[in-house]
């Protein structure tokens, strides 16, 4: 004999379709018991144990059965296919949402990334107009003729952005006046030679002058002709106010 494999207490889960088609069958069954209960004969009697009440189906009736179990199948059917339908378009929605984030994602990093090589564009633009201005810098560097009038444009350029007054013509006029405008000019026979001292360059400079009142980005020497004509044109104005109030041997 074979074993129950069911356990006792419990029965099989139905479907609510399984449960209709249930339904379904039993009513058909018991339509179809009651139709061949009826005699072909309304006279004739039967000895069964029947009810006295006569019960008859028509075809109609069990038709309409069939048609009701139909009904019910076809609505449990359209009911899982709307579940189905709406599961899917919840994973549809689900999907689209996905791809939008995912897209927006993409078009955030796109930007992150489009600002940062702007950003790195300006700052090389940046660099290469320091790198022109410092350039341009360079070449619009001021420069002087090699002679007297450049030597004493270099030198007035030095006095002002040192505070030293002068002019032009006062500085020309003692030049002419002390040297020619030699700057290898040595004056080897005042007192000042005699003390060992001598006077050198354009405006005739002796050393402890030229070192007392030397301007920082000259060069060292009693013979550069800028470097003395500046250190003469300090001196000048700590003892007499100018260079332009120097007439005579100073």
């Amino acid at each position: 004999m074979p074993k129950n494999t069911t356990t006792p207490g419990h029965s099989p889960k139905l479907t609510k379709t399984h449960k209709l088609s249930i339904a379904g069958v039993a009513t058909l069954g018991a339509a179809a018991l009651a139709f061949s209960l009826v005699p072909g004969n309304a006279g004739t009697t039967t000895t069964d144990a029947v009810s006295s009440a006569k019960v008859a189906y028509s075809e109609q009736q069990i038709q309409d059965v069939k048609a009701s179990v139909t009904d019910q199948l076809a609505g449990a059917d359209l009911k899982a296919q709307d579940i189905a339908a709406k599961k899917k378009a919840a994973a549809d929605a689900a999907k689209k949402k996905a791809a939008e984030a995912a897209a927006k994602k993409k078009a955030a990093a796109e930007a992150a990334a489009k600002k940062k090589a702007a950003e790195a564009r300006a700052k090389e633009q940046a660099a290469s107009r320091s790198t022109a201005r410092l350039e341009v810098e360079t070449v619009a560097v001021k420069t002087y003729a090699n002679n007297l009038d450049g030597w004493i444009r270099e030198s007035l350029a030095i006095m002002a952005k040192n505070g030293i007054p002068g002019t032009y013509d006062g500085l020309y006029r003692n030049i002419m006046r002390e040297s020619t405008g030699n700057p290898n000019a040595i004056n080897g026979w005042d007192v000042n030679a005699q003390n060992g001292t001598p006077s050198i360059g354009l405006l005739q400079v002796i050393k402890p002058t030229f070192d007392a009142y030397h301007v920082a980005g000259t060069a060292w020497s009693q013979y550069d002709p800028v470097a003395n004509i500046t250190a003469a044109a300090n001196y000048a104005a700590d003892k007499y106010g100018s260079i332009d109030n120097v007439n005579s041997a100073y």
